[in-house]
């Protein structure tokens, strides 16, 4: 593993370009075109293949193309979870994704930051922050969750809210920024 990749994986500024990382993001492309082309009936083909590109994947999993993320190798995804068109997920960073969840239609989950100051912008310094996302979380369709954000079990994020920031179990958020709006029954 290169210095570059060793920074990114322990959440430090580090450059993309660096050439064990492009093979990275390039292996996980190859087998994301693969996936998104993929025939809808060959259900064990796709599951080897999303076996091949992401860190975990549990039983019963369902993830409708197209997917979208950066290595792949940075994603877990928990039993049961339904993932619907059009997902993109910046894994630079690890996602976690709980079991029994529901992710809408183009959501995405954006673990990549930049530095605010100008010049190691420029310099295309980066670095990026875990998402968690607790079991039978249902975030609806064009839900965008940023940076260093953990969302509580049973906890519903309405369509196309921003969440910035951590959202506990068993509410209802909305908006942008996402806020909480009503509280859930526990079970």
């Amino acid at each position: 593993m290169t210095g570059q990749k060793a920074r990114m994986l322990a959440g430090e500024l580090y450059r993309a370009d660096d050439p064990e990382l492009q093979a990275d993001a390039l292996r996980a492309a190859d087998l994301l075109h693969t996936y998104n082309h993929s025939t809808p009936g060959d259900a064990a083909g796709r599951r080897a293949l999303l076996e091949e590109l992401l860190d975990e994947v549990g039983a019963d999993v369902e993830i409708r193309p197209p997917l979208h993320a950066d290595y792949g190798y940075g994603i877990r995804i928990g039993t049961g979870t339904f993932v619907n068109v059009g997902a993109v997920m910046l894994d630079v960073a690890r996602i976690t994704i709980g079991a029994d969840c529901q992710i809408g239609p183009n959501v995405q989950l954006l673990t990549a930051t930049h530095p605010l100051e100008p010049v190691a912008r420029r310099a295309k310094w980066e670095s990026a922050e875990p998402i968690t996302l607790g079991d039978n979380v249902w975030l609806g369709g064009g839900v965008i969750v940023c940076a260093g954000v953990t969302i509580g079990e049973n906890t519903v994020v309405g369509a196309g809210a921003v969440v910035t920031t951590d959202l506990p179990p068993n509410v209802v958020a909305v908006g942008t920024p996402a806020r909480v709006i009503k509280d859930l029954p526990r079970d």
